[in-house]
């Protein structure tokens, strides 16, 4: 037989394999569309914790930043203490009011003495702080199990997806590349899918935990700074 005849015989054959990536979708076995799926949706709601994390972070630093400077302005921090207490505060306000309203209920209460007065301030600051943190560091462990698993996840539909190439080679009893070509295709896709959703995700949980620890850095620091200026206080009226 001609060679010639035997390449325009397989042209048909050839343009009949679909593979583009909505037809190896609709194509794919049911556990393989459930894996990409589930994949697609971890990807949407990687982005979603993404963009919501970029901007609670900006609005910490932000409110840091305005804290900060009413705090070093030469503001009384009775006059600060007061306008803070009366709202919602977050971040390095919440930590402030926190140790002043132990503050003040120490001195208000008319204590004979002070002591343990600097202890139980430290323990409320460092309260208030690992509260912020935990809320700067709530849905990051999505972002985690996301970049982890992912591969995985994917991994399994490539692997579901080449016994699917050997099952059409072994019904069709054909190794031509028509009748593999969408198997490997469709395995691939979904390996495609499952790194499309963990490296953002990696990459965003990387950068945010570094945010977390810089932030948390931040907050005691002042914490630390705050505690010195009350413990003169506290020896001036001891």
């Amino acid at each position: 037989m001609n060679p010639a005849d035997v390449a325009q015989s397989a042209l048909p054959v050839a343009a009949s394999a679909d593979v583009s990536l909505i037809a190896l979708f609709w194509q794919a076995h049911w556990i393989v569309k459930g894996v990409m799926l589930g994949l697609l949706s971890c990807s949407v709601w990687v982005w979603a914790i993404a963009i919501d994390k970029i901007f609670l972070f900006s609005r910490t630093r932000r409110s840091m930043d305005r804290f900060e400077q009413a705090f070093w302005s030469g503001e009384s921090i009775e006059e600060l203490y007061r306008t803070l207490s009366a709202k919602p505060t977050h971040s390095m306000a919440a930590c402030f009011v926190a140790a002043m309203r132990e503050w003040k209920r120490s001195f208000e209460s008319h204590a004979r003495s002070v002591a343990g007065l600097q202890m139980r301030i430290d323990k409320v600051m460092n309260v208030s702080i690992a509260r912020e943190v935990e809320r700067l560091e709530r849905r990051l462990l999505v972002l985690a199990t996301v970049g982890s698993a992912g591969p995985f996840v994917g991994l399994f539909g490539t692997v579901w997806g080449i016994m699917s190439s050997f099952q059409s080679i072994a019904a069709s009893k054909n190794t031509s590349l028509a009748v593999v070509a969408p198997g490997i295709a469709e395995a691939l896709f979904a390996t495609a899918v499952g790194l499309i959703a963990a490296i953002p995700a990696t990459i965003f949980y990387n950068k945010f935990t570094s945010e977390v620890n810089r932030q948390a850095q931040r907050l005691e620091g002042f914490a630390d700074e705050f505690s010195a200026i009350l413990s003169r206080q506290i020896d001036e009226r001891g």
